[in-house]
C-alpha cells in the first residue's frame, strides 16, 4: 500500500512526522495533493489540549487550512477531474436538519469536520466535495486560497455585526483574525482602531490600513488603557482574544445602541460578569459569531481573488512538514509569527 508524510496528533503537544497509508477513496470523495497549507491558532489550542471534541479525536491527521490540486477522484463525483486547483473548506453542513434549514448552516446539528492539512495529500470527504471544495482561478496561488476557512469565518462575523460605511470600529487583538476583520472592516469603509500587545503585529495593522493602533501593554484596565488613547465609545467592537476580561471590557467600550460581538472564543467552562443596567440602558448588542456557511466561504474566497485578503499580509514565515513539530512547541511558547506556510511535497 503507498503510503504519504503526514503530521498525526496522538495528545497533549504530541504531534509526530510519520509515513501514514493512503487510503481507497470512497462514493463521492477526491484527494488532493497539497500544494500549500497554513498554520491557525485552532491547531494551536487542540495542540495544547490534545485533542478537540467536535473536531479532532488523536491518534490522527492534523491541520484545516489548505489548497492544493486534485490528484484523484473517487467513484460517482461529477464536476471535477484531475489537475483542478482547489480549495477546501474545514466542514460541510448536512443541509438537512433544523439550523441547515433556517439558513444556519455553522450551527448545524451534524456538521462535518475536516483534519489532515499537514501532509502531501488529504481525502476531501463527498459531503465537503459537494458543498465546500472550490474551483480557483488560473493566477490565484495556493497559499492565498489556504486563507478562505479562517477568512469565511471573519466574513461571518462581519455580516454577524452589520459593519458600514462610516462606523467607527474596535477591534481588539491583532493576530491573524483580528488583522483580517481589520482589513474587511476598512474595506467596507469604517474607520478602524487595532488594539494589542505585539508590536510586530501592531505594525502588520499599520501596513493594512487601520486608522489607530493601541499598544495596551501589560497590566492595568484595558478599557482604561484604550479610552485613554483613543476617541471611544466605539460603534462596533470586535473581541478576537478570546478572554473573559476582554469579553467584559468591549461592552463598556461600545457607545450607547452599539454591537459588541464576542468572536474569540474563551477556555470551555468560563464565565463573564456584566452590568446589565448598562446594557438595558444602553440598548446594547451583544452577539458571538461561530464558524462559517458555505455561502462565507465563496465570500471569503471572493476578497481573496480580488486581492483584498493576501497571504503576504498575513503568513510571514515558513518551514517543512519535519520541522512542525519544533514550530508547535515554539508557538506554546510564544512564538509570535502571524502564520506559518507548511512546506510539503507539492508546494505552489
Amino acid at each position: 500500500m503507498k503510503k504519504m508524510k503526514a503530521a498525526v496528533l496522538y495528545g497533549k503537544e504530541d504531534v509526530r512526522v510519520e509515513h501514514v497509508s493512503l487510503r481507497d477513496l470512497g462514493h463521492g470523495e477526491v484527494r488532493v495533493q497539497i500544494g500549500a497549507a497554513l498554520t491557525c491558532g485552532t491547531d494551536l489550542k487542540v495542540y495544547r489540549r490534545g485533542y478537540h471534541a467536535r473536531m479532532i479525536v488523536p491518534p490522527a491527521v492534523f491541520g484545516h487550512e489548505l489548497a492544493g490540486t486534485i490528484s484523484e477522484v473517487g467513484p460517482g463525483v461529477k464536476g471535477w477531474r484531475v489537475g483542478d486547483r482547489v480549495v477546501a473548506a474545514n466542514s460541510a453542513p448536512c443541509g438537512g436538519c433544523f439550523h441547515c434549514r433556517e439558513g444556519q448552516e455553522n450551527l448545524c446539528d451534524d456538521l462535518l469536520f475536516l483534519n489532515g492539512a499537514y501532509a502531501e495529500s488529504i481525502v476531501i470527504p463527498g459531503r465537503i466535495v459537494e458543498k465546500n471544495l472550490l474551483h480557483l482561478k488560473p493566477g490565484t496561488e495556493f497559499r492565498d486560497a489556504a486563507l478562505a476557512e479562517p477568512l469565511a469565518c471573519v466574513v461571518q462575523g462581519v455580516e454577524d455585526t452589520r459593519l458600514r460605511k462610516g462606523q467607527r470600529v474596535l477591534v481588539v487583538g491583532a493576530g491573524p483574525i483580528g488583522l483580517m476583520f481589520a482589513v474587511l472592516a476598512k474595506h467596507l469603509g469604517c474607520e478602524v482602531t487595532v488594539a494589542g500587545r505585539r508590536a510586530g503585529r501592531l505594525e502588520a495593522a499599520r501596513r493594512l490600513g487601520a486608522d489607530h493602533v493601541v499598544d495596551v501593554g501589560h497590566g492595568g484596565s484595558l478599557d482604561e488603557t484604550i479610552r485613554k488613547k483613543t476617541a471611544s465609545p466605539f460603534d462596533a467592537v470586535i473581541e478576537a482574544v478570546g478572554k473573559p476580561e476582554v469579553w467584559e471590557a468591549g461592552v463598556r467600550l461600545v457607545r450607547k445602541g452599539g454591537t459588541v460581538n464576542f468572536f474569540g472564543g474563551c477556555p470551555s467552562g468560563t464565565s463573564i460578569s456584566l452590568d446589565t443596567t448598562l446594557i438595558h440602558y444602553s440598548n446594547l448588542t451583544l452577539l458571538a459569531s461561530f464558524h462559517h456557511t458555505p455561502r462565507t466561504i465563496r465570500r471569503a474566497l471572493e476578497y481573496i481573488e480580488a486581492g483584498i485578503v493576501r497571504a503576504a499580509d498575513f503568513v510571514d514565515g515558513e518551514c517543512g512538514l519535519d520541522e512542525l513539530p519544533a514550530l508547535l512547541a515554539q508557538m506554546t511558547a510564544g512564538n509570535q509569527a502571524v502564520k506559518t506556510l507548511i512546506r510539503v511535497r507539492g508546494g505552489g
